[in-house]
């Protein structure tokens, strides 16, 4: 007996080094999981739940919808770029992608050929029309670039094959499709972002039908063509957030946090917020006021060579974070809105 039980005891310490290494292999990625081109299952309990709520949430008849979802397929390079987003890079990489000196000048151009339109936008939402244009120069280079693939199969593929984004992504689609049928756009017609964005705006589906404007008075929101519609929908998304003109957007807090709170702030992200006078005691250093005395966050942006630049971010700040999530593209939008005015 104690023969065998040492037997399967060494049996046991030689196997564990290989379980061990099983086990530790990381998890494959989704486009590993898929070939391009592949059919979807329009079969599937995700697509029959799908499919039932389109005809009796939203009126799509069955016939519709066997036609828009006809030869439904995977794009799997939608899946290998959702895994290596430029908002995963460290700052001093992240920003030269979108503050380039053509972009500046060209920027500068396009402020000055809409300075009356752009009047217009600033006296009706608010937004100063620098940050505006930024967003605008980052999104789509000015509307020369509003993506090359299309958007029925990229959000198909994010809800058939992207797990951890499928419920949002399943969202998107029925938003797109509502927003193509009230606007008679083909939606087997649209191109936009590995991310599910069109237009000059890159917006995704639920953001248009909330944000979206008519600015130039044809009765249409058209972020793909009209110039007035494009800039007055980026005002409107920032105003709906809390942009406040003339209020801070961000102030520079040095290379070191030097204390608990403002550490934690910083690694709880866009959730960590502290209330101005905090940020201004544990630093010993001169702040202005917040917005309606709203809190503020702590951004840590990478420096090349190692170390961190701390900002304060500020109300305006954080409603950029709300048209999309990253603190750098916060800081980028910004930095070149800086630009522009220099």
């Amino acid at each position: 007996m104690k023969v065998a039980c040492r037997f399967f005891l060494i049996l046991a310490l030689l196997l564990t080094p290989l379980t061990a290494q099983a086990t530790s292999q990381p998890a494959p990625k989704a486009a590993d999981l898929v070939t391009d081109g592949q059919a979807i299952d329009l079969t599937s309990e995700r697509y029959r739940g799908l499919f039932k709520e389109l005809r009796q949430s939203h009126g799509f008849s069955q016939e519709e919808l066997d036609k828009i979802f006809a030869g439904a397929s995977i794009r799997r390079r939608v899946l290998e770029l959702m895994d290596t987003q430029w908002e995963a890079k460290p700052y001093f990489e992240y920003y030269p992608r979108f503050i380039t000196w053509p972009t500046i000048g060209n920027g500068r151009s396009l402020l000055a050929k809409h300075k009356e339109l752009l009047d217009r936008v600033e006296a009706e939402f608010g937004v100063e029309r620098e940050i505006v244009v930024a967003i605008w120069g980052i999104e789509s280079r000015f509307g020369s670039n509003d993506g090359s693939f299309n958007m029925f199969q990229t959000l198909n593929t994010m809800f058939d094959a992207y797990p951890r984004r499928s419920s949002f992504y399943r969202q998107q689609l029925v938003e797109f499709l509502l927003l193509c049928r009230e606007n008679n756009v083909d939606p087997l017609n649209v191109s936009g972002s590995y991310g599910g964005a069109f237009g000059q705006t890159q917006f995704i589906p639920s953001s248009f039908r909330a944000y979206a404007v008519d600015f130039d008075g044809d009765g249409r929101r058209d972020v793909w063509n009209s110039v007035p519609d494009v800039l007055a929908s980026i005002a409107n998304y920032l105003k709906q957030f809390g942009w406040k003109f003339g209020a801070p957007i961000y102030r520079e807090l040095g290379r070191e946090l030097k204390d608990k709170e403002l550490t934690a702030a910083f690694e709880a992200g866009r959730q960590g917020l502290l209330k101005r006078e905090k940020v201004a005691a544990a630093l010993g250093i001169e702040l202005p006021p917040a917005q309606d005395n709203k809190p503020l966050t702590i951004v840590g942006l990478e420096l090349e060579g190692g170390g961190m630049r701390y900002v304060a971010g500020y109300p305006n700040f954080q409603a950029i974070t709300k048209w999309n999530n990253s603190n750098r593209y916060a800081m980028a939008v910004t930095e070149l809105a800086e630009k522009f005015r220099e």
